[in-house]
């Protein structure tokens, strides 16, 4: 068993794609040799800002020799009319290596028995340049150079090494060998590796920690003993650290400090001054005040650490005198006239302003609380909310740091003594801010964030604006799950398809509406993937059929229908069901019952037992009830004709199973349900 040791050299990555090119070039790996049948025991990943590698341990010396039985021509076009071999037969056989006579006849159809050798592992991996690392995807590329070739970053150096032997490729003008580098300023000469094994340790002794784990491990040692020799709190927020991780290879903690007066500066401020602008985390004490202080990770070793604090220092005083001074600034101007600025500051070139935009979301906000019967009490709040919650779009603070859209609107509607609900609606409108970001707390802030994403939505579907494959560059799909995770959440009982039927009958100031069929059948899309978790696809498209987009009714019926496939008479109820639909979309005109036309007993039984059928509230129950009309409806079919020649007994009959169709369909359509 051998060990395979394989690194790409590069110019320094962005840090947000070292873990996922990692990632990527492990399986690629791991694919490649599966489709070479070459048997490993493991591979381990290594990445740094400049390279990405893999070891595989545990490799076979060779591909796995197998034997396969080919599929060739059929019987009959074998031969030809003399009884020789037919160029089909002839041409099959040259390409399977044997000879026509090799040939098995099974059935109809002759097979070629075909023995594959094993491959050196040594002859195959002279492929993977071409086969694994030119495949790789990336959603940023550079070119360099007159190349043609694209790739995340300028390749500088390939370490191909089987063992203690290079197995040579080339890509561009690099040809793989045994030779990598150490820390870009800590280490000038080549590091030539005598063996696979050695590649961890080797550059170890250059000032280079390959594996990340390890690496963000002492990030996070370094960081918890400064930490506890100052008493402080600092927290390590997952999604920075990982980009830290990223951003070096040989990782030093120290603490910088500024002036405590910055601390006047709102601390919303001054974190995202830190983590988002200079990939700081803050220092708290230990009841969680924040701290004049700060804690970054230099790439290199302690040498003249004070003089890079000292560096670092100086870059975040500047950040933070540009915050202290908007802060100050901001503080005097008036709301009334920065929303009165945002009739000229462009929503979308195609759809208009933001002011138009803030006045299409407060009709909307209006709808939603209608429909969800929201308390009145609030009526007042919500319009003042509507009238003015984009107003910080042109405040200093989020035109420098536009991180903090709705955060400082918050603020700033407090210090110009606005109600406090009213001041939070304007920071959770924004929410969620990430798949499986925080929802609004308030339903002010609730109601003014669905109403703000669904205008979105709506006014960008009418233009043309359309998501298309991966492409979604105005985030509609990250709105749209937004509002069903908040309707979701607030346990709104609401059709969203009866409020945008609504919204597509209105001129709002000017503006109207297009598209509906595509933003229903867009939405229609998102609530199947937040129901993808809760119940099978078939059951996900049968209660999407409803046609209610009832969030929350939706995912109670795709429950209650998940949790019966797994009983005796779910199949049979399904069908039973799924058959009365099928009928009832015969039925040409609207629905009469006439008790007296009834010719058998069973339709009677089956009247009956629909008209003491009532759909309330409780699904589970339902679903129940709806179930427990398979027997009278199976009786009913066994013994009843309903396409009769009889067009006034087949008019009845439809009528009778339209009603139950009806009802079922509350629930879901039962023919899109499958029971094989």
């Amino acid at each position: 068993m051998a060990n395979y040791l394989l690194e790409i050299g590069l110019e320094e990555m962005p840090a947000h794609l070292v873990s996922a090119a990692s990632a990527q070039l492990e399986k690629r790996v791991a694919d490649f040799l599966a489709e070479k049948r070459v048997k490993f025991d493991t591979i381990v990943k290594y990445a740094t800002p400049r390279r990405l590698a893999v070891l595989v341990k545990g490799l076979s010396d060779a591909s796995e020799a197998v034997d396969e039985e080919v599929k060739g021509p059929s019987e009959k076009i074998a031969k030809d009319a003399d009884g020789n071999w037919s160029k089909a037969i002839q041409g099959f056989s040259r390409g399977q290596g044997v000879t026509p006579d090799d040939l098995v006849l099974k059935g109809d159809y002759y097979y070629a028995n075909k023995h594959i050798s094993g491959v050196p592992t040594s002859e195959i991996l002279t492929a993977i340049g071409d086969d694994v690392i030119a495949k790789m995807q990336f959603s940023t590329y550079m070119k360099w150079a007159n190349n043609s070739f694209l790739f995340v970053r300028p390749i500088q150096w390939l370490v191909s090494l089987l063992d203690d032997e290079t197995v040579s490729f080339k890509l561009l003008d690099v040809t793989s060998n045994a030779i990598t580098r150490g820390h870009r300023f800590l280490y000038d000469e080549p590091i030539v590796l005598k063996d696979a094994l050695d590649y961890e340790a080797a550059l170890n002794t250059a000032f280079v920690i390959a594996d990340s784990a390890a690496r963000k491990t002492l990030i996070e040692t370094q960081i918890a003993e400064i930490a506890s020799t100052n008493s402080w709190d600092i927290y390590l927020e997952p999604g920075l650290l990982e980009e830290v991780n990223n951003l070096v290879e040989y990782p030093t903690a120290f603490v910088g400090d500024f002036e405590a007066k910055y601390l006047d500066v709102p601390e919303e401020v001054l974190v995202t001054s830190m983590r988002e602008h200079q990939r700081y985390f803050e220092v708290r004490d230990l009841s969680g005040n924040l701290q004049n202080h700060f804690i970054s990770v230099r790439n290199g070793n302690a040498e003249h650490i004070e003089n890079v604090a000292k560096g670092n220092q100086k870059v975040l005083v500047a950040r933070l005198e540009d915050a202290e001074f908007f802060w100050r600034e901001d503080q005097k101007l008036k709301i009334s006239d920065l929303v009165e600025k945002l009739k000229k500051v462009t929503f979308h070139e195609k759809i208009g302003s933001v002011y138009e935009h803030m006045g299409r979301v407060k009709i909307i906000a209006k709808k939603l609380r209608d429909h969800a019967m929201l308390p009145l009490a609030f009526d007042d709040k919500l319009d003042r909310a509507a009238d003015i919650y984009k107003f910080d779009l042109l405040t200093g603070m989020v035109g420098e740091f536009d991180e903090l859209q709705g955060i400082m609107g918050e603020k700033y509607a407090l210090l110009a003594g606005e109600d406090a609900a009213v001041a939070t609606s304007i920071r959770e409108h924004y929410m969620p801010t990430s798949a499986d970001g925080d929802l609004p707390e308030t339903e002010i802030g609730a109601v003014l964030a669905v109403a703000d994403k669904l205008d979105t939505i709506l006014s960008f579907f009418t233009v043309g604006l359309i998501p298309s494959g991966s492409n979604d560059p105005y985030a509609l799909r990250r709105a749209t799950a937004g509002i069903l995770r908040i309707i979701d959440n607030q346990k709104w009982a609401i059709s969203l398809e009866t409020i945008i039927n609504e919204l597509y009958s209105l001129r709002l100031n000017g503006f109207k509406y297009d598209r509906r069929d595509d933003v229903i059948s867009f939405i229609n899309g998102r609530v199947a993937k937040m129901l993808s978790g809760i119940a099978r696809r078939d059951i996900i498209d049968a209660v999407l059929a409803t046609e209610s987009l009832d969030v929350a009714r939706l995912t109670e019926n795709a429950q209650a229908l998940d949790h019966k496939t797994d009983e005796a008479d779910f199949k049979t109820s399904v069908e039973n069901l799924s058959r009365v639909f099928n009928l009832a979309s015969k039925l040409d005109a609207a629905p009469v019952i006439d008790e007296t036309q009834f010719e058998n007993a069973y339709e009677k039984v089956l009247f009956d037992a629909n008209q003491a059928l009532v759909l309330t509230d409780n699904v589970v129950e339902n679903v129940e009830k709806l179930f427990d009309l398979s027997t009278p409806i199976s009786n009913f079919f066994d013994n009843t004709m309903v396409m009769t020649d009889n067009s006034v007994i087949k008019y009845n009959r439809l009528s009778l199973l339209s009603d139950i169709a009806s009802k079922a369909s509350k629930i879901a359509d039962f023919t899109l349900i499958n029971t094989k």
